[in-house]
């Protein structure tokens, strides 16, 4: 076996592997989902079919990995509700139109604006999750090249949070599963129906807001 192939091999190994953990993950929060929060349930759109992803790596013009792959086949994004931030971090999961339109924003905005020794949008960075359903102000990105999470604002902020995307949905995965072993933010339910971190910071919202105990 050449170098080549063996290389090939071994890429494709890693590539299942970072899916199915990425899956395996996410099927831990949907579970949960099921059994405690039925409106934020609701609020995720059908998985990815067909060429939809590929779409979205013409339009983007960057391969999207393995694992966003896994998480796009599960749920393309969430519907535009109230409750739809219910990622950990208050994020709202991108639909493909929102990750597109974001990704040529923000590379117009480097275009025009950035540099190279302090970016504000490199080509392998793809948006995965916003502040809102269509909000284009904060969010998450997934580097492409390192697989790293990091956070993005219209400040500039361009921070890691998280080492992998298999990493940031194991940790939410954890603290729904677990609030009591897990320090800052906390599962809730809003109306005992959607998914909401907490406690949250508006006044009205907290008033409704009830701390999952676990189970």
């Amino acid at each position: 076996m050449d170098d080549e192939v063996l290389r090939g091999l071994m890429e494709a190994q890693r590539a299942a592997i970072e899916a199915r953990q990425v899956a395996d993950a996410w099927q831990r929060i949907e579970a949960w989902l099921v059994r405690h929060a039925p409106g934020t349930l609701a609020a995720l759109r059908r998985g990815a079919i067909g060429g939809e992803i590929t779409g979205v790596q013409d339009r983007i013009g960057v391969r999207i990995p393995p694992g966003l792959r896994a998480l796009w086949c599960e749920h393309a994004g969430v519907y535009d509700v109230p409750w739809a931030s219910f990622m950990l971090g208050d994020w709202a999961l991108m639909d493909f139109d929102a990750v597109v339109s974001v990704y040529e924003m923000m590379t117009d905005i480097q275009r025009r604006d950035g540099n190279e020794e302090y970016p504000i949008w490199r080509p392998a960075w793809i948006p995965i999750c916003s502040y809102g359903a269509h909000d284009n102000s904060s969010g998450l990105f997934l580097d492409a090249e390192t697989g790293r999470i990091c956070h993005w604002d219209r400040y500039r902020d361009r921070t890691q949070r998280y080492e992998s995307l298999t990493t940031y949905l194991e940790e939410m995965a954890d603290r729904l599963e677990a609030p009591s072993l897990t320090e800052g933010e906390k599962p809730g339910l809003l109306d005992l129906r959607a998914l909401v971190w907490g406690p949250p910071s508006d006044p009205d919202r907290a008033a409704l807001w009830e701390p999952f105990p676990g189970s």
